[in-house]
């Protein structure tokens, strides 16, 4: 009870900026459709919403204005908070996972798909290619690192959940992608596009609770070097 009532640094507040990234993020999915005629989501990408000569991508970027930097203001406070507190797996994984966020928000602000549908020019290559690879194998990485951590201390085993779930979800949008009918391509990418925005709302979270210490408890075991 102590604990809920310590007072929050500045830094742990950053954390909320991550769930506000998630709603931004959900928003963009949910209600850009609206403004693309005949897009199905069921068979089509998120990525398609906000492809250049898509009709809902001025709606895209206003409803996900907040998604790209508050995601990365969010985990780079995380990134900060933790330095030389968390076990070096746990520490590893998180400073992974935030340059996942990074090579995502600027990856795909340089080479948003040129064209909704199946990619076709260099900068749809870059796009698949330069940036959504590095981003699923970083994504991967990561979370394989958190889990581990997690599941080493007590304390930690509810993040190891967490992420082996987003974990799970990534690799069943994978798997579903690659063999569902293309009817339902939409359905499995956004299993995928979800679990890594939804993760880095759950890490935000952690900050803003202070990774159940604060720099003033001085109660709080030291972390490893």
């Amino acid at each position: 009870m102590n604990r809920m009532c310590e007072k929050r640094t500045l830094i742990q507040w950053m954390g909320l900026l991550g769930v506000l990234s998630l709603i931004s993020y959900t928003a963009g999915v949910a209600f850009s459709p609206m403004a693309y005629p005949g897009y199905n989501w069921m068979s089509q990408a998120v990525s398609d919403l906000s492809a250049v000569n898509s009709p809902s991508r001025m709606l895209w970027h206003q409803l996900t204005s907040l998604y790209g930097v508050c995601g990365v203001v969010s985990i780079t406070m995380t990134c900060i908070f933790v330095q030389d507190k968390l076990n070096p797996w746990l520490r590893h994984g998180i400073y992974l996972f935030a340059l996942m966020n990074w090579v995502s928000n600027v990856g795909y602000t340089m080479f948003p798909l040129s064209e909704s549908g199946t990619p076709s020019s260099f900068q749809d290559l870059m796009h698949l290619y330069a940036v959504t690879l590095p981003v699923v194998m970083l994504s991967i990485v990561s979370l394989i690192l958190i889990i581990i951590g997690g599941s080493k201390e007590k304390k930690y085993r509810s993040m190891a959940i967490y992420a082996a779930l987003a974990l799970g979800l990534m690799f069943t949008g994978a798997i579903g992608v690659g063999l569902a009918p293309e009817a339902y391509f939409g359905i499995f990418e956004r299993f995928s596009v979800f679990s890594a925005t939804g993760f880095n709302a759950i890490l935000g979270i952690y900050l803003f609770m202070g990774f159940h210490f604060t720099y003033n408890n001085k109660n709080a075991p030291p972390g490893p070097s």
